[in-house]
């Protein structure tokens, strides 16, 4: 940890948001004194949509924000081979991508652009890519709605996306942030190949007992001679809607009885672990390490946390908090409510998706279809010509 902290190429830390945000970029130029997917389960989700919405939704891109915008960050799960390449073109986004080579040791940029898929897949690597990506789609937004970075006033981050929302919200700079994704991607893919285990995501009718099917699941496991098996829900998505993990044959039990439990659907998530359960547990110790290093204050703006659907409230809370996460549920649900709850006639914020996919827009929809009218997302993929407004 010392070379770590001694790195000349450490970012300094944000301050504010749009003025922040500039200071950043020019830091990531040389300047500074310091240097499951969510994807499968949504994607019927994203087809249920009536047709025009896309393109409705296209058309809000370049409306000017109401008073007051909201932010979200997307997790694991979101990628794809080729994200950032419309990005490029923006001030700054290639220094993230040389600062990101240099505190992870390889060429991520070329890793994002041309895979190979199975590469980028991998934990260890997914999660500093989504990262990355999505903090540069911040960088997009920055050049074309500068009013829009300006006039924010919650964030919220899916999973590692919470990193990612503390960077934009000041609470942590960029290359320590970065630092600890990593050690906290390769620190969850160990956990993921010490045990078995997977994600299962699961649509179900109201009367569906989420909790009462993992009980019966773990049941079974224990009568297959498995020693304290893991099956609970790790994440809340949307009404109806939960993945559930664990060790892969009560998964697999979940699936054969899901009519049992008024299960609708399910299908298997391609990732290497049960995220968010105690078969994480490996992972708590090598962030926490790292978090004791790392620099956090309090957030300018609102940054709700997945552990308890509430606002981060200063640094220790923070640090508390991104460690717990690891083998606690992800409250996303529970999140969107506490971000869009307002009085009887209030006009809702414009939300803004900046990152890999268009997931979290989709939940958004399920979870406050008011709220979701006034969602655009800021695509990594894109390579049009830019034709100002």
């Amino acid at each position: 940890m010392g070379s770590w902290a001694a790195a000349p190429w450490r970012l300094g830390g944000c301050g504010g948001l749009h003025r922040a945000w500039r200071r950043a970029r020019s830091s990531l130029a040389g300047g500074g004194e310091r240097a499951a997917s969510l994807s499968d389960l949504l994607r019927s989700s994203e087809r249920d949509g009536a047709p025009g919405e896309e393109a409705a939704a296209a058309s809000r891109d370049r409306r000017p924000p109401r008073e007051g915008t909201v932010l979200l960050f997307p997790g694991q799960g979101s990628h794809f081979v080729g994200m950032g390449r419309g990005l490029l073109r923006y001030p700054g986004v290639r220094d993230m991508y040389r600062l990101a080579e240099k505190v992870l040791g390889y060429d991520l940029l070329s890793l994002c652009l041309e895979g190979p898929r199975a590469e980028l897949d991998r934990t260890q690597h997914c999660q500093p890519a989504v990262f990355v990506a999505s903090l540069a789609a911040v960088e997009k937004l920055n050049h074309r709605q500068p009013d829009v970075l300006e006039s924010c006033v919650a964030a919220a981050g899916y999973s590692v996306g919470e990193f990612a929302a503390l960077v934009f919200a000041g609470a942590m700079d960029f290359a320590e942030a970065l630092y600890a994704v990593k050690v906290r991607a390769e620190a969850m893919q160990k956990a993921s190949e010490a045990v078995p285990g997977g994600m299962l995501s699961v649509i179900g009718r109201p009367e569906a007992n989420y909790k009462f099917a993992c009980l019966e699941a773990r049941r079974h496991c224990e009568l297959l001679g498995i020693e304290n098996p893991v099956c609970e829900i790790s994440n809340y998505l949307f009404p109806d809607s939960r993945v559930i993990a664990g060790h892969l044959q009560a998964l697999k039990f979940l699936q054969e009885n899901a009519r049992k439990y008024y299960f609708t659907r399910t299908k298997m998530l391609p990732v290497s672990g049960a995220f968010h359960t105690r078969l994480m547990e490996p992972a708590v110790e090598p962030l926490a390490e790292v978090l004791k290093c790392t620099e956090i204050q309090k957030p300018m703006i609102c940054v709700y946390s997945n552990v308890d659907s509430k606002k981060y409230m200063h640094s220790k809370h923070i640090q508390k908090l991104l460690v717990k996460q690891i083998v606690s549920p992800v409250l996303w649900e529970q999140t969107m409510h506490s971000v869009y709850e307002r009085k009887q006639g209030t006009e809702f914020p414009y939300t803004y998706e900046v990152g890999p996919g268009k997931q979290l827009g989709a939940v958004l929809k399920k979870c406050n279809l008011k709220a979701w009218r006034q969602y655009s997302h800021v695509d990594v993929s894109e390579d049009e010509e830019v034709t100002e407004t």
